[in-house]
């Protein structure tokens, strides 16, 4: 059976969800009390990116969450890796007028519906595997496209959990080749969590789409963050080819196109890229704030560290003290 979704066909779990406004403040509503991830006292557990995905933002949830705005309508991330803002906003209790998340990665978005729509047959398959070398490669050796969707579900999660750094890399011919990795007991089969990731998926609309067709879905006040390929800092540090298209310079600046539509069409933007005077340019006259995190994606563990970042939003003002700030201009400036 094949599992690879149309472009654009929008697979919306359990119906639409009535709009609502969201009310308070960003930063009290995720972290005000309560480290962010924990849940309240009486909720269940909540749910965390279940793949380790090349540049996951789990680190920059407290940079990220305080410059959200104060108010927003749906939420779409349409680079949504492993979901790191999306299960951080969920589990706050600030996503009641619906999300949106997408990615041009088919196999990623078919695996989020295989844990929404039949999460404990996931669960099954992957209590069936082991970390072994020779596993390893027979399971990689499957094609997505033969296997069931909880089966093809289970092969991701269990290839992202063994293989060498957790990265996600497709040859020309879309075929997984990362190498087994070296872990010793890595956690295979986290039930509890995917079960939590089914709840907090249950009424999202998931799309394998380009992210150029996102502004015909948002309306003024909605919330759209783009986490995409990094710019490289270099001409050795570039990861883009997460599927089987690769991120270049040109899909750069047809994003930050697309940001300024959706800036024109009045849409809350937030992007995070590398610090590059490439990206600096693309998004001048832009709110431009620099933040630190670590890059742990690295095949040399000498270039796992420390770097300089961006966040780029087209509303609020300076950032907090704790970060540098380039301001350029100011489109927006004024809202919050």
């Amino acid at each position: 059976m094949t599992l690879v979704a149309s472009p654009g066909r929008d697979y919306t779990g359990a119906g639409h969800v009535r709009p609502v406004r969201v009310e308070g403040n960003a930063m009290s509503a995720l972290a005000s009390d309560r480290r962010l991830g924990e849940a309240p006292a009486g909720r269940p557990a909540q749910a965390r990116p279940f793949l380790k995905w090349a540049g996951g933002k789990g680190q920059l949830l407290e940079e990220l969450s305080s410059r959200l705005p104060a108010r927003f309508g749906r939420y779409f991330e349409p680079f949504v890796g492993g979901g790191a803002l999306y299960f951080a906003l969920h589990g706050a209790g600030r996503l009641r007028a619906g999300a949106g998340l997408s990615d041009a990665n088919g196999k990623l978005i078919d695996t989020y519906r295989a844990v929404r729509d039949d999460v404990e047959a996931v669960i099954a398959h992957l209590s069936a595997f082991s970390n072994d070398r020779d596993l390893y490669y027979q399971v990689r050796a499957w094609r997505h496209e033969d296997l069931d969707p909880p089966r093809a579900a289970a092969r991701i999660i269990f290839l992202n959990k063994t293989c060498y750094n957790g990265l996600f890399r497709e040859n020309s011919r879309g075929e997984f080749n990362v190498p087994f990795g070296r872990y010793v007991r890595p956690t295979i089969c986290d039930a509890p969590n995917l079960r939590a990731v089914a709840t907090a998926l249950r009424r999202v609309s998931l799309r394998q789409q380009d992210f150029g067709n996102v502004p015909d879905r948002v309306k003024p006040g909605d919330l759209v963050y783009f986490d995409p390929p990094y710019h490289p800092r270099s001409a050795t540090s570039s990861f883009t080819q997460y599927s089987e298209n690769g991120f270049g310079e040109d899909e750069q600046r047809r994003l930050a196109r697309v940001v300024r539509e959706l800036d024109a069409r009045g849409a809350y933007v937030m992007l995070s890229n590398s610090d590059t005077p490439f990206i600096r340019k693309l998004y001048a006259g832009l709110v431009i704030d620099e933040v630190l995190a670590g890059r742990a994606i690295n095949s040399k563990a000498a270039r796992r560290g420390k770097v300089t970042e961006l966040i780029v939003r087209n509303y609020g003002a300076a950032a907090p003290r704790r970060s540098r700030t380039a301001r350029q201009g100011g489109s927006r400036a004024g809202r919050s």
